[in-house]
């Protein structure tokens, strides 16, 4: 549609269908768009006399049968330039004027039909051409860049006439200058923007006095201890009335209750609405009323969530600690060399800042050896894809990934791959609720148990969300869409078999719920993890100081220990003798403040209740079913 800008009725141009970035050019009588997957065209403003003007196509990976296609084309505002985001990278390509629209294939530039420039190293999101259709702007992570195309026309130029100039090209010399021009490249301005902001930091101190204390420093339990917590972090801990409870301190009798660590999710798909940021984002909520103090999500899709994680540090949201792998590395980046893994890797630590990132089945083996050497040299911390493949699964163990997600694609696994596991270290997140092999656990849950009457639950999720998920499960041979099996069909219960043998061999285990059902699934996932046979004291390490270990967290997270952040969760009940208690939740701390479990009213230190969520009084009107 387009609306007048003086005001008026919206006018209808055409149906999207494939269609979209409407944007414009010199030509004042046609709207131009990107229509999937890979051809830039234009429309007159009713919608009529649809021109294609290019088709832009990437590389080809291995496997396709066709090059890449574009996230968008982009037609310069003037002139013949035409720029495609293709697989994070962005290229400017010469549209011919006349002719039929041809295809051009930017996957080695220097070969391409009509001339054709890539402008990036790292990547790129949120290409635009600046008005003069001679320089293209970008960002990445927190920096902005502005390639200028006569600039790069002109360097370009300056080394091919240096080239030539030199006369004697059997020297050591002149070869050694000539290496070395045929590195160089233009550089396009980077301009780093920084925006800083007060992180949360809660004051105040408080005593949680006589609860049983489940520490993860080992094996240890305190039967009835006191934790002291100023600002937003512990302070002093150990049994009661060994410890100095400060006069200013508020304190709260827990005689009865179960403090243990805030549980970890090491596989949360957390996706929150992307492109507009908002603040009331229930699926934060969700997690945190269930006892989720940390969530690391290991394929974004989006970098958004760069963004929350940030509005969480600094108090704008309540929810979980955020933290993430970004978009994931897939087979479609295409590696040649070490160098592009490292450039690649630089996407992550300089301007993304996570941490970690998720090697999603990304090539051959050589190429994945090229990604973990990358990320080592950028103090990166890669996990993995399962992808159903042992073979991949066990080579990646080898070659030093230290995370693997989603579980092995068989069993039972005997000793020599529990102890291959142990020994590397390497954390295995099996995510149940999506059991690799057979149905997947959360319809054993959905099956037998009753989440749609979960009065918490449906204080947290949207009403229309709980019943989609609860109030039928679909049929069909699918493990996941499928709804009822009989018990003997489900296999979660095998793969849980080895991750109770890891534990046991002295490896690390993570619980992942995969955000197949917002804050419960958690619990849902720990118990399944548990159900080979596991510990309970082992499933909670799992839960909490394993989880820590598997971002790389634990000096700071994972353990009720002096110095570390106060992250806790009470408990109405003792998970040692019933893991099912882990789903009792009194109160829930996250760095130092102290939520409600039922409704996260904050206690402490400020009284205020979380504001209603802004679908909590929506419902369909006049149909059945209403206010089931």
């Amino acid at each position: 549609v387009w609306i007048p800008a003086a005001g008026g009725p919206a006018t209808s141009i055409m149906p999207a269908g494939n269609r979209s970035a409407p944007h414009f050019t010199s030509d004042a009588d046609r709207i131009h768009l990107f229509r999937g997957p890979d051809a830039l065209v234009s429309v007159r403003w009713d919608g009529t006399d649809e021109k294609t003007h290019v088709r832009i196509r990437g590389g080809q990976a291995p496997g396709q049968t066709a090059g890449q296609t574009p996230t968008v084309v982009l037609a310069a505002p003037v002139g013949d330039q035409a720029a495609a985001l293709i697989q994070g990278q962005l290229y400017t390509v010469t549209v011919p004027r006349v002719g039929e629209a041809p295809t051009i294939r930017v996957g080695n530039p220097s070969n391409a039909a009509f001339p054709a420039r890539k402008l990036t190293r790292f990547g790129a999101e949120f290409p635009t051409w600046g008005p003069d259709g001679r320089t293209v702007h970008w960002s990445l992570g927190n920096a902005h860049f502005v390639y200028d195309l006569d600039a790069a026309q002109a360097f370009d130029d300056s080394v091919r006439t240096a080239q030539r100039a030199a006369t004697d090209e059997d020297s050591e010399e002149e070869a050694d200058s000539e290496e070395e021009d045929d590195d160089a490249r233009y550089e396009p301005r980077e301009f780093r923007i920084e925006i800083e902001a007060d992180r949360d930091l809660p004051q105040g101190v408080i005593a949680l006095r006589g609860a049983r204390l489940v520490t993860m420093r080992g094996d240890e339990v305190i039967e009835s201890g006191d934790i002291v917590v100023q600002n937003n972090r512990i302070v002093a801990i150990g049994a009661r009335g060994a410890v100095e409870i400060p006069e200013n301190a508020e304190v709260i009798d827990l005689q009865g209750a179960t403090i243990v660590p805030g549980f970890v999710d090491t596989h949360a798909h957390m996706w929150p609405a992307w492109g507009i940021h908002r603040t009331d984002q229930w699926i934060y909520h969700a997690n945190l009323a269930y006892g989720v103090t940390t969530t690391r999500d290991p394929q974004t899709a989006r970098t958004d969530v760069l963004t929350y994680a940030d509005l969480v540090r600094t108090g704008d949201i309540v929810g979980p600690r955020v933290y993430s792998t970004g978009p994931g590395v897939f087979f479609q980046e295409n590696l040649s060399s070490l160098d592009e893994a490292r450039d690649l890797m630089k996407r992550y630590a300089e301007y993304y800042d996570t941490k970690t990132l998720k090697m999603y089945v990304a090539g051959t083996r050589k190429q994945r050896q090229w990604i973990i050497q990358a990320a080592r040299e950028n103090r990166i911390m890669p996990t993995t894809e399962g992808s159903l493949n042992l073979k991949q699964n066990l080579t990646e163990t080898i070659d030093g990934y230290p995370g693997l997600e989603h579980s092995l694609p068989i069993y039972p696994v005997y000793d020599d791959i529990v102890s291959l596991f142990a020994e590397t270290g390497r954390v295995y997140t099996p995510t149940l609720l999506v059991s690799y092999g057979g149905p997947w656990a959360e319809n054993w849950f959905y099956t037998r148990e009753n989440p749609h009457d979960d009065e918490k639950l449906r204080r947290f999720m949207p009403h229309e969300d709980v019943d989609v998920a609860t109030r039928r499960r679909g049929g069909g041979p699918s493990p996941g869409t499928a709804g009822w099996f009989r018990d003997d069909e489900h296999v979660f219960q095998d793969h849980a078999v080895f991750a109770k043998d890891l534990v046991e061999a002295g490896g690390k285990v993570g619980v992942g719920s995969h955000g197949q059902l917002q804050g419960l699934g958690y619990h849902w996932e720990l118990w399944a993890v548990a159900s080979g046979g596991m510990d309970n004291h082992d499933a909670l390490k799992v839960a909490t100081i394993f989880g820590a270990e598997a971002i790389g967290l634990d000096q700071d997270l994972g353990s009720l220990d002096e110095g570390k952040l106060a992250d806790l969760v009470v408990l109405d009940g003792n998970p040692l003798q019933n893991l099912r208690a882990t789903n009792r939740i009194r109160m829930v701390m996250m760095n130092g403040r102290l939520f409600d479990g039922d409704s996260l009213t904050e206690v402490f230190p400020r009284e205020r209740p979380l504001p209603l969520p802004w679908w909590w009084d929506a419902e369909p009107e006049g149909m059945p079913g209403v206010g089931r």
